[in-house]
């Protein structure tokens, strides 16, 4: 009976060969896709499968119908993907049953043997049952495991059905319909397990989440609109896009529509979709790194383990589709042998060519559709690993300790973000290419094997060793990298610090030292570039030569093993090598790619786990009013260095503040006082014993902390506009009359730190932020400093006394007439509170406070016999804003923000940039050789492929050895072209980074500070960072390899149009359709990435600010606004990203579906013109070069837009190139005497000044002569234009009309360097550089340590020099941030003494600095500087008591100049009001 059933089923028992099965038995029968056990087998699993189908449809059809949330009813749209793709599967398979029916009946008159019809009947019933069944939606526990399980079992029988029926294809040379079924039946299987364990395995949960509200408008930001878009409203396309739409990128239409019609701006720009956005990535960030702390109780965390977790779906799924591609592009060769098979006559069935054509067809389409959603879905991952790493290197910062920030510098910080973070980012893009590389190979060397045997080991033998040899190059690239890294954020943060201290470097003529240094630090960081460039060279000569190397080899060994070479089985070989020949190509940047992500990994990693400040604050949030105590710090040490041998910064601290009480800390400079206030803002990472802070906290820091932004937006710092308030708080600090002359109001832009506001308008803003906070505690650092006596006394009245009167108060200040209306004084000394108590108890008990009074007495004691006629009634502050100072009239239609929008190109530049970029160090020569060497290594190639199609045939009269040795010397020349196309690239690349560098370097030192004054430096560093970074290692290749790429392609039509005329007519207009295409695609692509370039430096310039600030946000409690404002500054940089790398794949896949067609339309017209059997190599010839047709276009429209986004970074970079420079350095036909000025005679002729041109007047005509040796001081309120004044003795501000006449040489007609090489400053603001004590007091290294230890001892810094452990050599870090405010004044003080200039100009130089030893210093200057001309700016009027002459200043014109005396009894006169002012308030 059995034997009986399976006669029905196979027709014989002993599988005989007169029904075309397989006599194979056991493992071979079953893998044999024709024999009947193999049938058998698939039955029996589609009956399992199909039983399980129908159980739970029924299940579910039986089941009562459960009502949902319409919310969660969203369809999507894998589920239908996959019900679409199976159900069409099942139906095939079910018509190819029938129709095998239906032929059997025909052809034998019965259905018998059933085997060949009934497993093609129950594949299509059991897939179209797993199609229903995993597609439907809530199911119960026991039918969701079925579904997994089901769906498991099923993507194994479809792997089995998939192997068998390749390998059967390979062996028989032939493709059936069955066959494709089956390789088809993977991919849905693929799906089936998709949706089981995506749908079944999710919660029904939004995913859209909370994140829109996350993204609302922050408070008292509402109105700016301009950086951060609303996140609720215009969300892209692609979050609610179908699968067709996503599949074919259709959702992208819209925009790039309105590219084409016009210019796009940043608000045409859709958002990301929640998922992608900078709080999602770091949200996941931050859940993956708890949940390995948890598991991992101790050790540190893994990031890579962190990225793995966070991303493995993605990154899974883009696996998938870059399988299909693999497996879709290793049937290429497959088709070229059915092909020439056909063309030789050997075709299985009449229609054979036509159907071969679809499904080559059918297969480069499908390749296109996977691999475009490989490389997207991968750059979306790129683009959320870019987000993450930003988002958490900005919280970082803002916890980073003091300690920390000695190892990690401003600059390197922002390089972690603008070039580190983008690097990671890049990676993911290239991580399938590892694996997918070598599976592509594998299947390449068995369609290999099958054409040319045992020499297949020989081919493999020669790739092999060609990745050997490349072996020592990527070692050396990973060393190379790595020293490139740290050279290149020494030499960032070398930019950094003489950027952002621009003005100070002019005014003591320091600008060539400090571009020397960074163009030392750039030659070594060059070597490194080199090293790169070189190495890359030498492994794309390696990589470029193996489809020129290996095929010499093979078909050597060919021929001494006497295997057959003919048309066929050479020209599959071919074609298997030039399908892997791209992604072997791409191995020196996979590597590349590998290495940069590794080091710039292991570089954020490091900054990760830096250490944190640590707890703080725990106690600051409470505001319960039981405490009988809002401050308490009762510590033994404190320090700012976690060292426990280190010198503490304060010792035996015992301070208890009750509410509302007012306490005042005096002392000398570097005895402590800012440190205490930085311990109870929880700043100083090292405190043995308790700090509590109870009640919300405000702080004005010592130098100003000014953001980028409107006036209103620095006052409100994140609160909610109250305009009573506001107003209130405005009159409060004296800012009423300030506003009323801006052309904007409080709705002016501020520049970067302040730039255009005086040193008192930055600090009366900061003490306005600090009062619109309504504060419980307020921590105020000597703010007083800066402004003139008669607003410090309105300021400490009106703010003090009665703003803050129940308030509770710490007030660091210098001036002792302020000290008797405070509860309590704290003197300090030494790291020390040494007395505590009333002003009247320290006056009676402290023998250092008597001092300090004295100090202060004796300066006041000069004016007491003023003359009583001079009233003290307050006056109205008439401070103007210098550098945009405006008339009293209504705002002007035309009026200019200081600040402008950041510069980008707009439009189609051509040519331009790419010209631009070539004009650098004979650049066109380089690449016209390179390319010409290009174009004969193309030519050489199509003549060897040529030679041997011609020459492989049958009737050739070439022997086999001739044939070989032509064909090995043709591709050994063609390795010396690659190398010397290699060579001169690497020259191109050099040339031109140094050329760019230092061009751009000049440029930006010659640049006059009226562009500092209007350009964020993040802007500028942005630019030398992450553009000049494009610029050194990517641009050359990038550049040589899309034209050389876009060649090959262009070659290609070429063979094609030649070999297979017909095809031309299908050439012609798919090039034009191609340039259509790309035009449409560029309209949009180029503003896109201008965009994201220009949106980059902001989230640059944020970062840099915040670093800045991050004591002042911390005091404030500002981190989360700040770090919400940084992930919606991520978020706008991230969206054109992600609209230009989709536009990518949008142009490619449209272009390859050209190309398939091209190629199709080739293979068919090949095979109908009728050439032939002879004609056989040169069909093999032109699809050989066919199939790799989609591999060469991808390559070069991908290359193509990588370099249409690089060019950009060449934009950007020209941009500061050009910027219009200030005077001549030095004008040798008039460069004065060596001595010059001798005498010091200052001769002001009617100077006018003002800042840009059609802007106002800011010096009105001054006219006085400061003659030789005299002590001139110039007093004005604040913002008067004293500083505009000495901007105008250095030049660095020119004038407009008039003359300053220095020892009878006009000042204008000698160099810049010239004049302020020769005079000598100490200026307003006190900077220090990174590096030691010597080198911030003697930059130029003209002077002796015993010179330099002298002058340290005259500015009363000598002691504290010798208390650090290294002498002259202790580190000063970056802003001089672990010296006090008065020290660095200080040290600028030592600087001028130094240089003994004739000329000495003091710009408010004590303001920081004690009474006490403001008179020493005073006495020094007098001692040292006896017969110099000294120009002294002060707002403490003592200061100027001694002076020769005094110069007034109001309003930008001279109202005085006169000895003080004369001034002093003068009626009306400003000086004496200023006198009257300073003495009522000291008395």
């Amino acid at each position: 009976m059995g034997e009986s059933a399976w006669i029905l089923f196979c027709n014989n028992s002993n599988c005989s060969n007169e029904t075309g099965k397989t006599c194979s038995s056991g493992f071979a029968a079953i893998l044999n896709p024709y024999s009947c056990l193999n049938h058998a087998f698939i039955i029996s699993v589609d009956m399992l499968l199909l039983l399980v189908a129908l159980v739970i449809i029924f299940c579910k059809l039986s089941s009562k119908k459960i009502t949902t949330n319409p919310q969660s009813q969203s369809i999507s749209s894998l589920p239908v993907f996959s019900a679409i793709y199976n159900g069409i599967l099942s139906v095939a398979y079910l018509a190819l049953g029938i129709w095998t029916i239906f032929q059997k009946l025909d052809m034998d008159h019965t259905v018998l043997p059933m085997d060949g019809w009934l497993v093609l009947l129950f594949q299509g019933l059991s897939w179209l049952g797993l199609a229903i069944s995993v597609s439907m939606k809530e199911l119960n526990l026991p039918c969701t495991i079925a579904v997994k399980s089901c769906s498991t079992f099923a993507f194994l029988h479809a792997v089995f059905l998939c192997i068998s029926s390749l390998l059967e294809a390979i062996a028989d040379n032939t493709v059936s319909i069955k066959i494709i079924l089956d390789v088809s039946s993977f991919p849905g299987s693929i799906l089936f397990l998709s949706c089981a364990f995506r749908v079944y395995g999710s919660k029904d949960t939004d995913p859209n989440g909370d994140f829109d509200a996350c993204y609302a408008p922050l408070q008292g930001e509402e109105h700016d609109s301009t950086d951060e878009t609303s996140f609720n409203y215009n969300i892209t396309p692609f979050a609610n896009a179908g699968v067709l739409s996503k599949m074919s990128f259709w959702w992208l239409n819209p925009l790039l529509h309105k590219g084409k019609e016009k210019i796009l701006e940043n608000d045409d720009i859709p958002t990301l979709q929640p998922a992608c956005r900078a709080k999602a990535c770091y949200l996941k960030y931050i859940d993956q790194l708890s949940e390995q702390k948890r598991r991992k109780s101790s050790g540190s965390t893994s990031m890579l383990s962190i990225i793995v977790y966070s991303h493995w779906k993605a990154m899974l799924t883009s696996g998938f589709f870059a399988l299909i591609k693999v497996l879709t592009l290793s049937t290429g060769p497959l088709f070229l042998r059915a092909f020439i098979a056909v063309v030789q006559g050997k075709e299985a069935f009449k229609y054979e060519a036509y159907l071969l054509t679809l499904g080559l067809l059918i297969a480069k389409c499908l390749e296109s559709f996977s691999e475009r959603q490989w490389f997207f879905m991968t750059r979306m991952v790129g683009l959320q690993l870019r987000s993450m790493l930003s988002a958490a290197i900005y919280q970082k910062q803002l916890q980073l300790s003091n300690a920390a920030k000695m190892n990690h510098s401003p600059g390197e910080i922002v390089s972690y973000v603008t070039v580190d973070a983008y690097r990671i980012g890049e990676f993911p893009y290239y991580f399938h290419q590892i694996w997918a590389t070598s599976l592509q190979f594998c299947l390449a060397l068995f369609i290999v094997y099958s054409s040319v045997e045992l020499a297949t080991f020989a081919a493999l033998a020669a790739i092999i060793l060609i990745v050997v040899a490349s072996y020592p190059l990527t070692k050396s690239q990973l060393k190379y990298y790595k020293k490139i890294m740290l050279a290149q954020d020494k030499r960032l943060k070398a930019i950094a610090e003489a950027l952002t201290n621009m003005k100070v470097l002019k005014l003591h003529a320091w600008e060539t030292h400090f571009k020397n240094v960074v163009e030392s630090l750039r030659k070594d960081e060059f070597k490194w570039i080199s090293g790169i460039l070189s190495q890359k060279g030498y492994q794309l000569v390696l990589f470029w030569s193996s489809p020129v190397i290996v095929p010499a080899v093979t078909f050597w060994t060919c021929y001494l093993l006497g295997v057959q070479l003919n048309a066929s089985n050479v020209f599959t070989f071919l074609a298997s090598l030039r399908i892997v020949q791209e992604p072997i190509r791409l191995i020196p940047d996979i590597v590349q790619a590998f290495i940069g992500a590794k080091v710039s990994l292991d570089r954020i990693v490091e900054f990760l786990e830096a250490p944190e400040l640590g707890s703080r604050k725990s106690e600051q949030k409470c505001h319960d009013k039981n405490f009988d105590h809002s401050i308490l710090i009762k510590c033994n040490e404190i320090s700012w260095d976690i060292n426990p041998s280190s010198k503490p910064a304060m010792r035996n601290i015992d301070l208890v503040v009750k509410p509302g009480e007012k306490i005042s800390i005096c002392g000398e400079v570097g005895s402590g006082k800012s440190t205490l206030l930085a311990a109870a803002l929880g700043e100083v990472p090292k405190c043995n014993g308790t700090v509590h802070v109870h009640g919300k906290m405000a702080y004005v820091s010592q130098t100003a902390w000014i953001q980028t932004g409107s006036i209103q937006e620095n006052i409100l710092f994140g609160s909610v506009m109250d305009p009573v308030w506001y107003q209130q708080v405005v009159e409060t600090c004296c800012l009423v009359k300030d506003l009323e002359m801006l052309p904007f109001g409080d709705l002016t832009e501020i520049g970067e730190r302040g730039v255009n506001l005086s040193g008192g308008q930055k600090q009366r803003i900061q003490l306005a932020r600090a009062l619109y906070q309504n504060a419980d505690i307020y921590f105020l650092d000597d703010p007083f400093s800066a402004v003139d006596a008669q607003t410090a006394t309105s300021l400490f009245n009106e703010y003090v006394m009665r703003a803050l009167s129940d308030k509770t108060v710490l007030l660091v200040t210098h001036q002792v007439d302020f000290l008797p209306a405070f509860d309590s004084v704290l003197l300090m000394s030494a790291g020390e509170i040494v007395n505590a108590g009333t002003y009247d108890q320290l006056l009676a008990s402290s023998k250092k406070f008597q001092d300090l009074v004295k100090a202060h007495n004796n300066t006041v004691e000069s004016e007491m016999d003023i003359s009583s006629s001079s009233n003290g009634r307050a006056m109205t502050s008439k401070d103007v804003i210098e550098n945009v100072h405006v008339k009293e009239e209504p705002i002007m239609a035309n009026a200019e923000q200081l600040i402008k929008q950041e510069e980008r190109e707009t439009g189609d530049t051509g040519f331009k940039p790419y010209l631009q970029y070539l004009r650098h160090h004979k650049g066109f020569l380089y690449f016209t050789l390179a390319i010409l060497f290009h174009v004969v290594f193309i030519i050489g190639q199509v003549i060897q492929s040529y030679w041997l199609a011609y020459e492989i045939q049958g009737n050739s009269q070439v022997s086999k050895r001739e044939l070989l040795t032509v064909f090995t010397v043709i591709g050994c020349s063609l390795a010396i072209f690659l190398l010397l196309r290699s060579f001169y690239v690497v020259l191109l690349g050099c040339g031109a980074s140094e050329s760019i560098f230092s061009k751009l370097l000049k440029s930006l030192f010659r640049a006059p500070m009226s562009f500092y004054d209007s350009t964020p430096v993040g802007r500028i560093l942005s630019r030398v960072s992450s553009d000049l970074s494009t610029i050194d290692l990517e641009m050359a290749f990038k550049l040589s390899f899309t034209v050389g790429t876009t060649m090959n392609t262009y070659f290609i039509f070429f063979v094609l149009a030649v070999l297979a005329w017909p095809v031309a007519f299908v050439i012609i207009p798919m090039i034009y359709l191609t340039i259509l295409l790309q035009r449409h695609y560029y309209a949009s692509a180029k503003e896109l990435m201008r965009i994201n370039g220009t949106r980059k430096s902001s989230v640059a310039s944020h970062l840099a600010e915040s670093i800045a600030g991050a004591m002042t946000i911390r005091a404030f409690g500002g981190e989360d606004r700040f770090f919400l404002k940084n992930m919606n500054l991520i978020d706008a940089n991230a969206s054109p990203d992600f609209y230009n790398f989709s536009a990518n794949e949008w142009l490619i896949q449209r272009l390859e579906i050209l190309c398939a067609i091209v190629l199709s339309s080739s293979a068919l017209s090949m095979t109908l013109i009728p050439l032939g059997s002879s004609a056989s190599g040169l069909i093999g010839m032109a699809l050989s070069y066919g199939l790799s047709l989609n591999a060469f276009l991808v390559i070069s429209v991908k290359y193509q837009c990588f370099l249409s986004n690089d060019v950009v970074s060449v934009e950007r970079l020209e941009q500061y190139m050009h910027i219009p420079s200030e005077a001549p350095e030095v004008i040798e036909a008039n460069r004065p005497p060596h001595d010059w000025p001798c005498v010091g005679k200052v001769n002001i002729r009617n100077l006018k000044i003002r800042y840009r041109p059609n802007a106002p007047l800011v010096l009105h005509g001054i006219s006085c002569i400061f003659e030789g040796g005299s002590k001139i001081g110039i007093v004005g309120r604040t913002g008067s234009g004293k500083t505009t004044f000495i901007s105008a003795l250095f030049r660095l501000v020119e004038p407009v009309d008039g003359e300053i006449i220095i020892d009878n040489l006009n000042i204008c007609e000698i160099g810049l360097h010239d004049l302020r090489s020769h005079l000598g400053i100490i200026p307003q603001d006190p900077t220090l550089f990174g590096g030691s004590v010597r080198y911030n007091i003697d930059p130029l290294e003209q002077h002796t340590d015993s010179e330099i230890w002298e002058v340290l001892e005259k500015c009363q810094l000598r002691e504290a020099v010798q208390a650090k452990e290294g002498g002259l050599n202790s580190i000063v870090v970056q802003d001089g941030s672990n010296w006090s405010t008065g020290q660095r004044q200080l040290f600028c003080l030592g600087r001028a003494l130094l240089k003994r200039s004739r000329i000495l100009v003091l710009d408010e130089a004590t303001a920081s600095i004690d009474n006490a030893t403001d008179s020493i210093i005073q006495k020094t200057i007098r001692t040292e500087f006896d017969d110099c001309t000294v120009i002294t700016v002060a707002h403490r009027i003592p200061t100027v008591m001694d002076c020769n002459m005094v110069l007034g200043i109001s309003d930008g014109k001279l109202v005085e100049f006169d000895e003080p005396m004369k001034l002093m009894s003068k009626e009306g006169s400003l000086f004496g009001q200023l006198i009257q002012e300073y003495w009522s308030r000291s008395s």
